[in-house]
């Protein structure tokens, strides 16, 4: 979110009365609004200013509300976009949301249901900001404010760290930030193909190019269109191959197994790799030229067990997860099972983080996770005495969770949230106070 005095609301509509008294609403509740009556307009202001939030109607005046949001994703940054559809447009809006928007209205629209969209996007958009969305800590911060200056320019990526620290996930926050994010997304793991087929996998090949060719087969360079072709674990190519790849970089263009025809390619590429290339180099089994081609910017990613401030993020999001998709009780996690899982060097990083969280989920017979359900050992019970939480735990999780849930349906408006909480408004200022709610809620 930009810095500003006042969080900022662009409005695309072209209804005089209705644009004007939303303006003049908006205003008043505290915004700065910024107003566009086309189209046209708003595609030449976004290039400029990026709103907090913006407003705008589906059917304009000289494009349709669908037009510009696919022409200026670009430029959005992450701009959360809330259609105000009329009736018979509801197939639109839903398309819509599926792109990438992140709600609709239908009109005519309570002034007051809009007010509190508008909040919970705002704080919403501030709360992930201050966490950062790869991780909280300061490393994983750092690396998203250099993926964000690069997303969108050309130059080559290359993710390094150990396997499991999160680079295909790095990569693929680097596709959805980026102009790129209406293409595919195409990961491969170079190690997990056999070698004779590496060549054919990643270009394709044209029909009796070898035995078994029954038919042209497009390869995962020609898949990836104009969108990412993320190559993982770079340095298990065959040199055939990276000779094939090096031409790619250089000249945009590459051929399929027994073809003569050139193809053109539009895919950003993105590379990573949990070996020392300039080690490879040296013996031989990666090749100099292709290594400084690829190589231009370098980003390495950390092992989990140097940023402990990630770890307990990671595993609330896993559990939470785990615990809608699988439909379990599962409430959080014990004291002694936080304690655990900071103490835990982590060889297998983000990835055994995750599958710790699922196992626990899937197995535990309990609403709190302990220590043993995350690191179960021969012969130990799965849930000793000193795991259980005691009362005031539960009821003080209970409560936070269950106030969070008040804010979030309430848009963040305490009296509301007191409202259906069935307590008073000074009584739940002093809870959120005890529970250390770092928001700024509306009276």
């Amino acid at each position: 979110m930009q810095s500003r005095d006042r969080p900022q609301i662009g409005i695309v509509e072209d209804d005089l009365v209705m644009g004007g008294t939303l303006a003049h609403r908006l205003e008043l509740e505290g915004y700065s609004v910024a107003w566009w009556k086309t189209g046209r307009h708003a595609m030449g202001a976004l290039h400029k200013t990026c709103p907090d939030v913006l407003i705008c109607d589906i059917r304009l005046p000289d494009m349709t509300g669908e037009e510009l949001f696919l022409s200026a994703l670009p430029t959005l940054r992450g701009t959360p976009v809330l259609f105000v559809t009329a009736f018979g447009q509801f197939d639109q809006a839903v398309r819509l949301t599926k792109a990438g928007a992140v709600d609709y209205i239908a009109k005519p629209y309570a002034i007051g249901d809009l007010l509190a969209r508008i909040e919970h996007l705002i704080h919403q958009r501030s709360t992930s900001a201050a966490q950062g969305v790869l991780g909280s800590s300061s490393a994983m911060r750092q690396i998203e404010e250099l993926l964000r200056r690069v997303a969108h320019i050309e130059s080559s990526l290359l993710f390094t760290g150990e396997s499991g620290v999160g680079k295909e996930v790095a990569a693929r926050f680097v596709h959805g930030i980026s102009a790129r994010a209406q293409g595919p997304f195409m990961a491969v793991n170079c190690a997990a193909i056999p070698a004779e087929l590496l060549e054919s996998e990643l270009f394709g090949h044209e029909k009796g190019s070898f035995t078994g060719a029954h038919a042209r087969h497009e390869g995962y360079v020609e898949r990836a269109r104009a969108g990412v072709l993320f190559l993982d674990e770079v340095a298990e190519l065959p040199l055939l191959v990276q000779a094939k790849l090096l031409r790619l970089i250089q000249d945009r263009v590459f051929s399929r197994v027994g073809g003569e025809t050139i193809l053109k390619s539009d895919a950003r590429l993105i590379y990573a790799t949990n070996v020392d290339l300039e080690q490879a180099v040296a013996q031989g089994r990666f090749r100099r030229d292709l290594y400084y081609r690829i190589n231009v910017i370098p980003v390495v990613v950390p092992p989990l067990r140097e940023r402990k401030d990630d770890i307990l993020p990671l595993v609330r999001r896993f559990i939470a997860e785990f615990a809608e998709a699988f439909d379990r009780p599962v409430h959080g996690l014990t004291p002694t099972a936080e304690q655990a899982l900071l103490s835990h060097p982590w060889p297998g990083n983000v990835r055994e983080l995750r599958n710790r969280s699922e196992r626990a989920v899937a197995l535990t017979e309990n609403p709190w996770i302990g220590p043993d359900d995350l690191f179960p050992a021969p012969g130990r019970s799965s849930v000793s005495d000193r795991d259980l939480p005691t009362l005031s735990e539960v009821r003080d999780s209970a409560e936070r969770h269950h106030i969070r849930v008040a804010l979030d349906k309430s848009g963040g408006r305490v009296d509301q949230a007191a409202r259906l909480l069935g307590i008073s408004r000074s009584t739940l200022f002093e809870k959120m106070r005890k529970f250390d709610f770092h928001t700024h809620p509306r009276s």
